[in-house]
């Protein structure tokens, strides 16, 4: 038995409807699945129904992106109460960020003489959490570039041209949010955002949990970082980031995390709550 907890789907930057990426879920034989949009619970509905017409267990959440001591990360937030009125109130004011932030990129995708529209970008998003695929999808549909590695390379990294900088709530904040909403906050990829140094501040603010297992973590990461999950009493999760189509072939199926870290999020969570939130 096994489960992907980090996926994501149309409702921010993945290629996939909840309804596709569960059927992709049960094709590689998950017992559970987490959805995990950007800054949105908005598809938890959809995959929590598509997820109990195939027999796959579903975990509702969502990523935020956060900063502590000037550094970026972000945190998975799990078993989330995706009607909770101070969780909506937030998301929605990070949507208007991340919409704001296109208008920002298209502005300097101008300054450069390249003519891209904001609408084209919102009309391919076609969703509140747009982010930077969305656009490389644009300047590739509208022929500015060959292909998105060009469009990142090019323009939308960090430091290149069009970069323009993300709202980051406080990673503190950012637990305190998630905790408020009845769920567990998890570190995400702490590999490729090279957090170790404050991880024992976020451990003192209520961390839950790291995710130790990830499509971009080799075998010595992970258990690098099973070390410090075991260090400082966390939680262990793992999932593959799968964002469908926009990052090439899809990852779904990459990373099966083994059902008992599953068993002992819920464990967990229940503790905390006494009951489990639904989607």
């Amino acid at each position: 038995m096994f489960a992907d907890l980090h996926l994501h789907t149309q409702f921010s930057d993945g290629t996939y409807t909840p309804e596709e990426l569960a059927m992709h879920g049960k094709r590689h034989g998950l017992t559970a699945m987490a959805l995990t949009d950007h800054d949105t619970v908005e598809g938890c509905r959809g995959m929590s129904e598509a997820c109990a017409a195939l027999g796959i267990e579903f975990i509702p959440g969502s990523e935020l992106t956060a900063e502590a001591g000037g550094t970026e990360l972000h945190l998975l937030g799990y078993f989330l109460d995706t009607n909770h009125p101070a969780l909506l109130e937030q998301v929605g004011i990070f949507q208007t960020v991340r919409q704001d932030r296109i208008h920002g990129i298209v502005a300097r995708l101008n300054e450069l003489n390249i003519p891209l529209r904001a609408e084209t970008v919102f009309k391919i998003a076609n969703c509140r959490s747009p982010g930077r695929p969305h656009v490389g999808r644009a300047l590739v549909q509208e022929r500015y570039c060959r292909t998105m590695e060009e469009a990142f390379d090019r323009f939308l990294k960090k430091d290149k041209p069009a970069w323009v900088p993300k709202f980051k709530i406080s990673a503190y904040d950012a637990i305190a949010l998630i905790h408020q909403a009845g769920g567990l906050a998890v570190m995400a990829h702490p590999g490729l955002n090279r957090t170790d140094s404050i991880i024992p501040s976020l451990v003192e603010a209520g961390l839950d949990g790291i995710e130790c297992f990830h499509s971009k973590h080799p075998r010595r990461t992970a258990e690098h970082y099973l070390g410090i999950a075991a260090q400082h009493k966390l939680l262990v999760t793992g999932g593959s980031d799968c964002h469908g189509l926009n990052k090439g072939k899809p990852l779904i199926g990459s990373v099966k995390l083994p059902y008992h870290y599953v068993t002992t999020l819920k464990e967990k969570v229940a503790m905390k709550n006494g009951t489990l939130p639904r989607a």
